[in-house]
C-alpha cells in the first residue's frame, strides 16, 4: 500500500522536508517522517504540561529562550540520529520538534539569534 496523500510541500526532496517559511525554523531540514510526526503531535501539545519535561527544567522559560535551547537540543539530537548513536531516541526527537514548532508559533515573526 502506498501513501496517496500529496506532499504538503512540493519542495520536499530526498526524504527531507524543506520549510516554506523564513521564520526561526526556516532552515531546518529533517526527514519528512519526523516533521509529519511532530506536526501531528502539535494538537496535543500543552506548554505548561510538556515544556518543563521536554526541556528538563523546573520553571517555564520565556518563548525566546525556550526556542533557543530547544534548537540547541534538537541540533544535538539530529547529530546523534545522523551518526547512529545508540542513545538516540526518535520519540524524544519528535517531542523536541513538537515543542520547537509550538514555541516558534508564540514568537512574533522575526529571526531568533543563536545564543
Amino acid at each position: 500500500m502506498t501513501d496517496q496523500t500529496p506532499s504538503p510541500n512540493p519542495q520536499a526532496t530526498g526524504g527531507h522536508q524543506k520549510r516554506k517559511t523564513d521564520g526561526p525554523l526556516g532552515g531546518l531540514r529533517r526527514p519528512r517522517l519526523l516533521i509529519r510526526a511532530a506536526r501531528l503531535g502539535l494538537s496535543d501539545y500543552s506548554r505548561t504540561r510538556d515544556l518543563k519535561r521536554i526541556m528538563r527544567v523546573t520553571t517555564l522559560p520565556a518563548p525566546t529562550k525556550a526556542l533557543r535551547d530547544l534548537m540547541d537540543t534538537e541540533a544535538e539530537m539530529e547529530e546523534g540520529r545522523q551518526s547512529g548513536l545508540s542513545t538516540y531516541s526518535v520519540i524524544r526527537h519528535v517531542e523536541v520538534l513538537i515543542a520547537l514548532m509550538a514555541e516558534a508559533r508564540l514568537l512574533p515573526q522575526g529571526p531568533v539569534q543563536p545564543g
